[in-house]
């Protein structure tokens, strides 16, 4: 196959072009700076916001990744707000432009989008039925995302957006940040502890999309593993993995003072998402990480 990943310089985009290539597929890359080719993958500037010599790399592809986005672990700020709207919103419409320019588009587009767009809580999980929105900026920036994707329906084109929750992987930032807290003792709960988080091993990230291609499946799929867990039971893994009996907690207030210092904002703590997938259930994946034991073991081997 023909992937072509936009936005691929990141951490899920690297692992994503690192395992298409190694199942020998071409994998383009398209980045806002110049890397040299290597192995099967090549890399092409674009900046994601007008047509350039980029588009005609989507002739003949056979799957359309785009991740573009810059980061949401950011004060949510005007300036921030709008970097993490445009960079999303445009990227996705310039694509949208190009696919329908070509004769033979890709016939396959996975979209990023995010699961924190459902209404939190500690008790009900919320799969792809659920249709009570958290009321966010990043509620506003996933509704009008998907809405920009979905735009322009192409038969040639099978589009599924991907409502992401926290991907779990080396030299992802989340685990290399909670795996090092747990390694020095500080591996405690985070707040009250009892805030679901929702996540997915980067592996099955990778195979869900070689499932959905196998399966047919199109429209909006949960990247979330079926067994989401407290944010206590989360640091208590971690630090079972890394065979550290101390965890010393952060309470709230020390959260909201830490995240203001480092600049983000503390809801990426302390609010509750609880998202599984009933669509990826029902079409019968099976994820090789479905608990957050197995998950975290097997990142601690590698």
């Amino acid at each position: 196959m023909k992937v072509v990943i936009a936005g691929g310089t990141g951490f899920i985009g690297r692992y994503l072009s690192e395992h298409f290539a190694l199942k020998g597929h071409e994998v383009v890359i398209l980045s806002r700076k110049e890397s040299a080719s290597k192995n099967n993958i090549r890399y092409v500037q674009w900046n994601g916001k007008t047509l350039s010599d980029w588009c005609a790399e989507l002739e003949n592809s056979d799957l359309l990744i785009n991740l573009s986005g810059t980061s949401v672990a950011v004060r949510h700020n005007e300036k921030n707000k709008k970097q993490i709207y445009d960079s999303r919103i445009l990227s996705t419409q310039v694509l949208n432009q190009a696919v329908s320019n070509c004769e033979n588009p890709p016939k396959y587009w996975f979209n990023s989008s995010g699961a924190s767009v459902y209404k939190t809580s500690f008790t009900e999980s919320r799969d792809e039925n659920y249709t009570e929105w958290e009321d966010e900026f990043l509620t506003e920036v996933v509704l009008a995302w998907e809405e920009e994707f979905f735009k322009n329906p192409n038969p040639k084109v099978k589009k599924v957006a991907l409502r992401t929750s926290v991907v779990l992987g080396k030299s992802g930032d989340t685990y290399e940040k909670l795996n090092l807290l747990s390694k020095i003792g500080l591996g405690g709960k985070q707040g009250s502890g009892q805030q679901i988080m929702s996540w997915i091993h980067i592996e099955d990230f990778a195979r869900i999309i070689e499932f959905c291609v196998q399966s047919n499946l199109v429209g909006i799929i949960n990247m979330a593993a079926p067994n989401p867990v407290t944010n206590q039971k989360m640091m208590q893994t971690f630090r079972k993995v890394n065979r550290m009996p101390i965890g010393i907690p952060a309470p709230e207030f020390l959260i909201r003072i830490g995240t203001r210092i480092i600049g983000i904002e503390p809801d990426f703590v302390l609010k509750s998402y609880n998202v599984i997938s009933k669509r990826l259930s029902e079409n019968g994946f099976d994820f090789k990480f479905p608990t957050i034991e197995k998950a975290l073991e097997n990142l601690a081997k590698e």
